[in-house]
């Protein structure tokens, strides 16, 4: 089911959307070699929580970290960890923050230090992406826009996208109905509406789509351990409009020249 939310649950869910929005922020900070995961996920943690907030990935279905790490080949949610970031890496940091019951999501993919510029492309293109997703979000189209918008503009240029992963709405719970994939045909899915918030979230590979899941039964990769890069927001569409909750803006603030 579908859930619409009201003018004072938007209000919660902007609260929400700009607390993981600054915890990440905060995480960007510290996105360099030599940092660790399980540091970044500290931080953020610790930030989300002396702010009235709860680290909302932390012990869901048993997952140990406040980020989902996805480092280099990481798909998705890959726990934090000793793993030290190197020199010509990619993290992505996915992150949601839960304050007074109501859920923000999003993630930024973080090159570390000099990136293969090829890498740095396919990030670029990966963020590109989400905005044509966006853009497409518009009340009275159907979820299968989104889909095509983000699947055709990777695909022209290159990239795989992958299926088995997708996006999602949001809300009291961190994931509600309806998914929002990153491939499909336009003019078909549930119909966009007023109240809906949605997030978009293209993971999208260098080589193939295809995807492995390891031993730990959370850790998503790819097969052939090319890169993959994944951002995300969270949206709400109201008043005939959609807005965009979540924001790079404080991790532009803390990255400087070094944005992209």
């Amino acid at each position: 089911m579908i859930y619409l939310k009201t003018p004072e649950e938007l209000v919660k869910m902007r609260a929400a959307a700009d607390l993981a929005s600054r915890a990440l922020g905060e995480v960007a900070k510290l996105i360099a070699p030599g940092v660790t995961t399980n540091k970044l996920d500290a931080v953020a943690r610790e930030y989300i929580l002396d702010n009235g907030g709860r680290p909302a990935c932390l012990g869901y279905g048993g997952f140990p970290g406040t980020m989902c790490m996805e480092v280099n080949e990481v798909v998705v949610h890959g726990f934090p960890s000793s793993y030290t970031l190197r020199e010509g890496d990619i993290i992505g940091t996915d992150i949601v923050a839960e304050l007074d019951g109501y859920n923000g999501d999003m993630c930024y993919t973080f090159p570390v230090g000099e990136v293969d510029p090829k890498v740095l492309d396919l990030c670029r293109t990966t963020k590109e992406a989400l905005y044509k997703g966006i853009e497409a979000c518009v009340e009275g189209k159907r979820i299968g826009d989104i889909a095509n918008a983000v699947q055709t503009y990777c695909e022209k240029r290159g990239y795989t996208v992958v299926r088995e992963m997708c996006g999602h709405g949001i809300g009291r719970k961190m994931h509600e109905d309806p998914e929002v994939p990153n491939y499909g045909r336009r003019g078909v899915g549930p119909l966009i509406k007023n109240g809906m918030c949605l997030c978009i979230e293209p993971m999208i590979n260098m080589g193939s789509r295809n995807i492995v899941i390891e031993p730990d039964g959370w850790t998503c990769r790819t097969r052939d351990r090319k890169p993959s890069a994944h951002y995300e927001h969270t949206l709400a569409i109201h008043d005939g409009e959609t807005e965009i909750l979540t924001t790079f803006d404080y991790i532009r603030e803390a990255l400087g020249e070094a944005y992209i």
